[in-house]
């Protein structure tokens, strides 16, 4: 799957789709692909704040469970909540129905461009 040239993504290989002053967030195809089926994912409070680069849930799968980290800081204002019933969405869409948070963003941080990424990608093969 190609890398969506709209997005905007960090080495951790999370996601961010900005409108306005709030940003969708989910974890790359990619990151889906190393984690492998996706069983349970561990989401946030809606209203929960978190700074850029913190850890704000988990992902588990059948190899490993892995961190969350907030590309942007913000204030939780919405949680997929389908993800509960259904994590396996996460690895189907990673960048559409599999999306995780979306936060009001009150702390910029240092996004990569879709190219960037790559470049990152490419370095860890």
């Amino acid at each position: 799957m190609a890398v969506p040239e709209e997005l905007q993504y960090t080495k951790t290989h999370e996601w961010v789709r900005r409108e306005d002053d709030v940003a969708t967030v989910g974890i790359t195809d990619h990151a889906q692909d190393e984690l492998g089926d996706v069983v349970f994912i561990e989401l946030p409070e809606k209203g929960a704040s978190f700074g850029a680069g913190d850890a704000f849930g988990t992902v588990e799968s059948v190899k490993a469970v892995s961190d969350l980290y907030a590309p942007v800081g913000g204030e939780v204002v919405e949680v997929n909540e389908a993800l509960n019933d259904a994590p396996e969405k996460i690895n189907e869409e990673p960048y559409g129905d599999g999306w995780i948070i979306r936060i009001r963003v009150s702390e910029e941080a240092d996004l990569l461009s879709a190219g960037d990424y790559e470049k990152i990608l490419e370095e860890e093969e």
